[in-house]
């Protein structure tokens, strides 16, 4: 009897972590107002290059993604007029635990609790902001990390953990990524194969019936790079070579018009 008890409770757990879950993803892909954004800039080298930086960072430092998102919306019927709103918030201090390198699912699935734990007892500071959304960037200095670890977004959680780089310079292409990983926490799915990373056609073209068909213009978001020839592709420098295609704009529950 103890031992069923027990299962019962246990399964009683289970429903009501599905069906939060459940209710948080469909809130957040409603689009009947603006999806709130805080963004936490993280020292993820601990250089003094990353500190300056992160203190260069202000209020608007994030707003083209929200104008980009405008934007797309637009072609979609979504009527908001700003469907994502982003907040820079206080910088953390502490580092978000590593994903595992070519784990298992079990592990992997270990990693994510450990982050969602993380990232409910992190100190925010006392002036954290109120928001849906999750986006820790981990800032490196580019001269001595020439090359940084796959960032990440969680659906579960609505989190994301993004590795940029501490220079203006590339401060374009980082907020490819950090849009790229907010909208996997909307459950968004990759456009690009993993082992080659070049972007997967029709879905990770941003014109797949364009003549001639390569090289594109610009980049599908979820691709995250523009196809140059069929075994070459390059990172966009920004937004404004970016956009959010069919299949992506389902994925996150925007209506084609």
């Amino acid at each position: 009897m103890l031992a069923l008890l027990r299962k019962g409770i246990l399964i009683y757990i289970l429903i009501l972590v599905a069906v939060g879950h459940w209710l948080t993803t469909q809130r957040s892909t409603r689009w009947d107002r603006p999806l709130s954004v805080a963004v936490y800039p993280i020292n993820g080298d601990g250089s003094e290059k990353s500190a300056q930086y992160i203190k260069s960072l202000d209020w608007d430092s994030f707003k083209v993604i929200d104008q980009f998102m405008s934007e797309e919306a637009k072609h979609y019927g979504v009527l908001l007029n700003e469907p994502v709103h982003t907040m820079l918030a206080e910088p953390i201090e502490d580092q978000p635990p590593a994903p595992p390198q070519g784990g298992n699912v079990l592990q992997i699935m270990l990693w994510s609790l450990k982050l969602r734990y993380w990232s409910w007892a992190v100190d925010r500071g006392p002036d954290a902001p109120s928001s849906d959304v999750e986006i820790f960037v981990r800032y490196f200095d580019p001269d001595t990390n020439p090359r940084l670890a796959h960032s990440l977004g969680l659906q579960k959680g609505l989190i994301g953990v993004v590795n940029a780089f501490a220079s203006p310079q590339q401060a374009g292409s980082n907020k490819v990524i950090i849009a790229h990983e907010l909208l996997h926490t909307l459950g968004a799915t990759d456009k690009y194969d993993p082992a080659t990373g070049q972007p997967i056609y029709p879905s990770g073209y941003a014109e797949p019936q364009a003549t001639p068909q390569l090289p594109q213009k610009l980049a599908e978001l979820m691709a995250g790079r523009i196809p140059i020839s069929s075994t070459n592709s390059q990172m966009p420098d920004s937004l404004d070579e970016v956009i959010i295609g069919a299949v992506t704009g389902q994925e996150i529950r925007w209506q084609n018009p």
